[in-house]
């Protein structure tokens, strides 16, 4: 692929590190290229080939000279991170051990890791600090220190610096009550008032029966205990990468469905909205109680759980029932 004269490290006294942009057919292609040429290693990626937008009156920004006109320029910042981590992780895939910076919409030090673990052995950050001052990068440090020291503590159903979300109510305990029939109780309206009356009942019970431990007034709580040794950035970079694949390769037996936490549930009735419009229609919506359900012809597309306003409500389940998709009602035609 490559003709030309090699360009690395014997013709510079610094690491030479190509700029790859994305605006073409495979990345991956120029990466070997640069490769083959004798880089040091690659940035991945530069910025996105688009339109930034347009005015009512049609009049484009930037607008340049008295004509007020444009021309595409290089988007940049969040909006570039699918592409940079696809990127990233599909040249370190083909190029093992090859230097990447990663770069595209770096903002924090959990994307910093998802960058390194798709492959870069360092990062570029430049939206951020436009958006704010140098400042951040101290904070992306620290907070990559911190996530490497929390994956060697006993954290279960931790997401990176988040623990897994508690079971709440805009915020609040969620206290399990039930009617008659055994089904939740809704959280608006008239619902909502008896179930605040049982919940000031229940809390007048514990505190009359609490037993708190307090050590020199401080509240006793559990103490995560070090499983491993503490990471260094060298020990997850690439880490991620045997798990991109082909859709060929991936195993379409294991389906999920979604299942809705009625405790969690603010009864916003966003998924019914989404799956009914732009779903299979696998979710209904009582008019009365206005509690949203999951029916069998919930294909796992995730469309609720992107939709939902309450994070971990939704959740995706094992499928226990044959996989079949519904691809609308059937037009009989009539004689």
């Amino acid at each position: 692929m490559w003709s030309g004269p090699r360009v690395g490290s014997k013709h510079f006294k610094i690491p030479f590190f190509v700029k790859l942009t994305p605006n073409i057919t495979n990345i991956t292609d120029i990466a070997k290229a640069a490769y083959d040429g004798g880089a040091d290693g690659v940035s991945a990626i530069n910025t996105v080939s688009g339109l930034m937008s347009l005015n009512a009156d049609g009049q484009p920004w930037p607008a340049i000279g008295t004509k007020k006109q444009t021309t595409y320029g290089g988007v940049s910042g969040n909006a570039t991170r699918p592409m940079g981590l696809k990127a990233v992780s599909a040249i370190s895939k083909m190029l093992p051990n090859f230097p990447i910076l990663g770069i595209g919409g770096i903002d924090s030090a959990d994307v910093a890791l998802q960058f390194i673990q798709a492959g870069s052995s360092a990062v570029q950050i430049c939206s951020a600090v436009q958006n704010q001052d140098f400042t951040v990068v101290d904070d992306y440090i620290t907070g990559l220190k911190t996530l490497l020291y929390l994956k060697s503590l006993s954290l279960e159903n931790w997401d990176g610096q988040s623990p897994k979300t508690p079971v709440h109510q805009k915020g609040k305990p969620v206290y399990q009550f039930r009617d008659d029939e055994g089904n939740a109780i809704p959280n608006f309206g008239e619902y909502k008032k008896i179930k605040e009356k049982l919940v000031g009942r229940l809390k007048l019970e514990e505190l009359e029966n609490s037993e708190v431990s307090v050590q020199n007034g401080i509240p006793s709580r559990q103490i995560n205990e070090p499983i491993r040794s503490i990471l260094k950035v060298s020990d997850v970079i690439g880490s991620a990468v045997q798990r991109v694949t082909t859709y060929n390769n991936l195993d379409n037996k294991k389906q999920v469905v979604a299942l809705i936490n009625d405790d969690m549930c603010i009864n916003c009735g966003k998924c019914y909205m989404a799956c009914n419009d732009s779903g299979y229609q696998a979710i209904t919506f009582d008019p009365e109680t206005h509690q949203a359900h999951v029916t069998n012809d919930c294909t796992g597309c995730t469309l609720c759980v992107s939709v939902c306003p309450i994070i971990d409500c939704i959740s995706m389940v094992e499928k226990k029932i044959p996989h079949t998709i519904k691809r609308g009602t059937r037009v009989e035609i009539l004689a």
